[in-house]
């Protein structure tokens, strides 16, 4: 009888800790075994990655229902559905077929879902389709395909979205809709506070996605000297940690010196699979066409995750860059200022000094914090700041010599030098509640209410010597620098500010054909200078539609405002401060998805108007009085075109266009209906990438051409010197159109090796890019580049 008490209470002991398991084995359709799939079971926190012989294996689960999901490189994602009962064993087989060019992340990001961190300018959990302003979203994998290392190859695929300046090759200084340098973000804060726009450097490896967001961004990111440009912001996402292993690692070699290698690698931390990492980095140096350039530079960028529980989710980002490069001074205008007669400088020939240099150190950091209060209400919370460090030593051309008699040598120029330090510090701490499909009565609303703080910092250090020598453009000069200059005294400027901000969104859908937007924010903003403190805020609303009239198609129109306060505080002719200018925007089109969001059209008609600008009176002579007035109406208008997808199964196309009428109309400085400087009417962008099947399984190849049309040097004045370079109702000439054409070849050896041949520039045509007439750099030439990547 204990005997068989015994052997009763030992059942019953196995019988309870005993739990059911699922394994499986995974193999390719040709019956080859793939080592290290991950594996996952959807809707958990689950996961695991199989062995070298494809097995896995999922231990101690209740019984229940699970989705197996299977993913590796190479392959089309597969999954099967498993009723588990209690102690039981399941054994699957799942037969990957090969995924050679299909891919659910789209060349414009994923078509199922939003964007990472698109909220972060939206502050809305909506797909860019869904949003009643211009969005378009440039993907890691089309960054990929094109082998885009810069912010402007990457945003030239954006109609509309063209390079305003590169300040000596030194910076990217990026324009949208007729206005200069648009805020260049990383992560959702700003880099650099200049609200001009002077544009920065990053590095294309940690690049998640790159997120255009067109048109006044006040409602959401601020007053237009802050984040609301009314000509739109570029947002620079980083990649994020994933839940199961894998990553990548290539080397590039290239024309002029080129070597870089770069790699990402990410997956899971804990064996229960709720801590995820993510760490990518790129080491590159190369020369240039041009004698005597060159650059090295270091890129990191680790990222960390955390899931506390099925509500809860911290994400914690660091994104360290540092570059260092020789400025292209660039070449000169052979002629008065309104007759095109740049220079072809001969590569042979830099125009600076041998010690010219531009170190730029950027570090940004991050901390995400995601709470689902119910299953329509998350809190969502971040804290993002940014360090950047500028230094800058180089040379500077001035201006034309002139002989006894007066005339103008313009081969030959005065040559200077200058010594410039900067550092920024810029942060946002933002919180918002977002709802998504709260009922009142037959109303649905998706809604967002929130607030930011931000804060920015700025610090210079100047010394410059007007004229070091003179040179002359047609001859090899000397690039060493005297050692005895006399800078004189160094000029320092500095300040401070901090903004905060209220915003509340609500998009309330009324049917399946009708939904409406209202939107408004009030923001608050303080600037510390050497001299003065000066206080302004605004009230900026945004109202909307978006009808849809037949499935796919959504017909939208919005009118929305941004406040301009930096010169607010200027003067009457009484003394009486004149208040904010403001920015009307007017935006409506068309978004359409057909082929299961595969492929998308989208219209745009925008027309902003920048009216009660305090603009500076003048006397007869041209010399300002000290005062100012109320008036002016400069106006800027258009359209945009985009198609882009998937036409056909192993066919991607990416093209568009924009016309981009910008004048300055009721304006006391500028001609009326002359456009700003570096603004074309014109661009156009189209872009092909096919794969090939069957026999050439494996092989691909892309090309694109980037068209910018003609464009001023400058600003025309109608009497007055405002800028640099500027001649007193003088036209500028106008900087020449020109078309880029690139071309890519790639072919996957197996499912862990790629080889990519990138041509650029194909028909090495010249084009320039121009900042007034202080630098004058040209596009680069012909060059190529190879890539063999690893993937695991």
């Amino acid at each position: 009888m204990y005997h068989k008490l015994t052997l009763l209470f030992v059942l019953a002991v196995q019988m309870s800790f005993s739990q059911s398991k699922i394994t499986g084995q995974i193999q390719s359709h040709n019956s080859e075994e793939i080592s290290f799939s991950n594996v996952l079971l959807v809707g958990t926190n689950i996961g695991t990655t199989a062995n070298e012989n494809g097995y896995f294996e999922f231990s101690n689960l209740s019984a229940g229902t699970y989705i197996i999901q299977v993913s590796s490189v190479g392959y089309i994602t597969s999954s099967k559905t498993v009723q588990l009962l209690e102690n039981e064993v399941v054994n699957l087989n799942f037969n990957m077929e090969s995924d050679l060019y299909l891919d659910e992340v789209e060349l414009f990001g994923n078509r199922y879902k939003h964007p990472d961190k698109i909220e972060a300018i939206t502050r809305l959990p909506l797909a860019p389709y869904e949003q009643i302003q211009s969005i378009s979203i440039v993907s890691e994998k089309l960054i990929t395909q094109q082998g885009n290392l810069t912010i402007s190859d990457a945003t030239k695929n954006v109609p509309g979205v063209y390079t305003f300046a590169t300040y000596g090759n030194k910076r990217e200084s990026m324009s949208s809709r007729g206005f200069r340098g648009i805020p260049i973000l990383k992560n959702g804060v700003r880099i650099h506070s200049d609200f001009r726009g002077v544009g920065v450097l990053t590095d294309m490896q940690g690049v998640d996605n790159i997120q255009v967001l067109k048109g006044s961004a006040a409602i959401t990111q601020g007053v237009a000297t802050d984040l609301g440009s009314p000509g739109g912001i570029i947002n620079i996402v980083t990649k994020t940690p994933k839940y199961y292993f894998g990553g990548n690692a290539y080397v590039r070699a290239g024309s002029y010196g080129q070597l870089r290698t770069a790699f990402d690698v990410f997956g899971p931390l804990t064996e229960k699979g709720n801590v995820a990492f993510r760490i990518n980095g790129a080491i590159e140096r190369s020369d240039s066409y041009r004698s005597g350039i060159s650059m090295n530079r270091f890129y990191i960028n680790p990222s960390l995750e955390w899931q506390v529980d099925d509500k809860t989710t911290i994400t914690l980002e660091m994104d360290y860059f540092d570059d260092s490069r020789t400025p292209d001074v660039g070449t000169v205008n052979l002629a008065d200022n309104d007759v095109n007669a740049i220079y072809d400088l001969p590569y042979n020939q830099f125009l600076g000094f041998e010690n010219d240099r531009s170190l730029t150190k950027n570090t940004t950091y991050a901390i995400r914090f995601n709470r689902e209060l119910t299953d329509k209400l998350n809190l969502v919370g971040a804290f993002y700041k940014s360090n950047l460090d500028l230094d800058d030593k180089g040379a500077s051309l001035g201006g034309v010599i002139e002989d006894e008699l007066d005339n103008p040598i313009y081969n030959e120029r005065k040559r200077g030098y200058a010594i410039s330090e900067r550092q920024d510090d810029n942060s946002v701490l933002q919180f918002d509640l977002v709802g998504e499909d709260l009922k009142t009565g037959s109303i649905s609303h998706t809604f967002q209410v929130g607030f930011d703080y931000r804060t920015s910092t700025f610090n210079t250090r100047n010394q410059s010597i007007s004229t070091v020598d003179t040179i002359n453009v047609f001859t090899n000069n000397t690039r060493e620098l005297p050692s005895d200059l006399d800078y004189g005294n160094a000029t320092l400027a500095g300040s401070s500010t901090s903004a905060i901000g209220f915003v509340a969104q609500d998009v309330m859908t009324f049917n399946k054909w009708i939904k409406a937007f209202l939107g408004v924010r009030y923001s608050q903003t303080q600037t510390d200078g050497e001299t003065e403190t000066v206080q302004s805020d605004a009230f900026n609303p945004m109202v909307g539609f978006i009808a849809t009239p037949i499935e796919n198609i959504n017909v939208f129109a919005s009118y929305t405002n941004s406040s301009y306060p930096r010169t607010g505080t200027r003067l009457d002719v009484n003394g009486n401060e004149l208040g904010n200018e403001r920015y009307d925007q007017l935006e409506a089109g068309i978004k359409t998805n057909w082929l299961n969001s595969r492929l998308r059209f989208n219209f745009t008609f925008f027309k902003i108007n920048n009216q009660d600008i305090n603009l500076p009176v003048y006397d007869e002579n041209w010399i300002e009085t000290g005062y100012y007035q109320k008036g002016g109406n400069d106006e800027r208008k258009g359209i945009e075109v985009e198609l882009s997808g998937r036409i056909l199964e192993n066919l991607e196309v990416i093209t568009g266009y924009s016309y981009i009428n910008a004048q300055y109309k009721e304006h006391t400085s500028y001609v009326y209906g002359s456009a700003p400087l570096n603004t074309p009417k014109n661009t156009f962008n189209a872009y092909v990438n096919y794969w090939f099947k069957n026999n050439l399984d494996g092989l691909s190849v892309g090309a694109g051409a980037y068209y910018t049309g003609e464009r001023p040097v400058n600003d025309w004045s109608s009497g007055a010197i405002t800028h640099e370079g500027i001649v007193p109702n003088q036209q500028p000439f106008i900087v020449d159109a020109y078309t880029q054409v690139n071309m890519q070849a790639a072919y996957n050896f197996n499912e862990h090796w790629n080889f990519r041949v990138l041509l650029n520039n194909v028909f090495n045509q010249i084009g320039y890019n121009t900042y007034r007439t202080t630098y004058i750099n040209q596009t680069d030439p012909r060059n190529f580049a190879g890539v063999l990547t690893y993937s695991f």
